[in-house]
């Protein structure tokens, strides 16, 4: 039996730009959570990442051909257009300091929900609500490396793709990075006397 084969990214942009509606929504579902979050952990603000992840696909519809493959995967090139708007919006050093609700993550399963120990949720999140600080006051060339290397689990190759420098700066941006957030999770956790254990757990992973 001959198994049919999932169209990549770049199969399905071919397919939108020749006028098949169905490709971009394929593709829209598969980029545009990534692409939400991304907005959102670079701006701290729900209202920018959902602004932010409509004009990236706006973007791609408007101006397809101006990705080239040489350059790097679609999903780099998304990311690319939703740094450039989030950018645009706020300044290179403007961010915000809004705390981020569970709510904008993944939402977690039945089962999940049933298995947790409440208090350790409760630490949970304010170890998350501490790192996401923590991102959020980060200068943004670090910040940016955080988010697309750390959060998003992106290789360095892909990260100088999106920002537009080379692999070597990626690295050395993101080594210094997450000393800069780790020395603030150590002082958030010295100024907070009552989470500090679980917040300083947090710091030395990052160390």
């Amino acid at each position: 039996m001959k198994i049919s084969q999932i169209p990549g990214d770049e199969d399905l942009l071919r397919m939108m730009m020749a006028g098949d509606e169905d490709a971009f929504a394929t593709l829209y579902r598969r980029r545009q959570g990534a692409i939400y979050r991304f907005a959102l952990h670079m701006s701290g603000s729900p209202e920018v990442a959902e602004d932010v992840t409509q004009e990236v696909f706006m973007t791609l519809i408007g101006d397809a051909g101006r990705y080239d493959p040489a350059r790097g995967s679609l999903a780099s090139y998304l990311y690319g257009i939703a740094r450039n708007h989030v950018l645009r919006r706020h300044g290179a050093d403007r961010y915000y300091v809004q705390l981020l609700d569970d709510q904008d993550d993944e939402p977690p399963t039945v089962g999940a929900v049933a298995r947790e120990d409440p208090f350790a949720d409760l630490a949970r999140n304010e170890v998350i609500e501490a790192v996401r600080r923590g991102v959020l006051a980060l200068p943004t060339h670090y910040r940016e490396v955080i988010v697309l290397c750390d959060l998003h689990e992106m290789n360095y190759a892909d990260a100088a793709a999106v920002l537009g420098c080379a692999l070597g700066t990626v690295r050395s941006r993101l080594h210094r990075a997450r000393k800069v957030l780790a020395e603030k999770l150590r002082a958030a956790a010295d100024s907070e006397p009552e989470p500090a254990s679980e917040t300083g757990a947090a710091a030395r992973c990052l160390a």
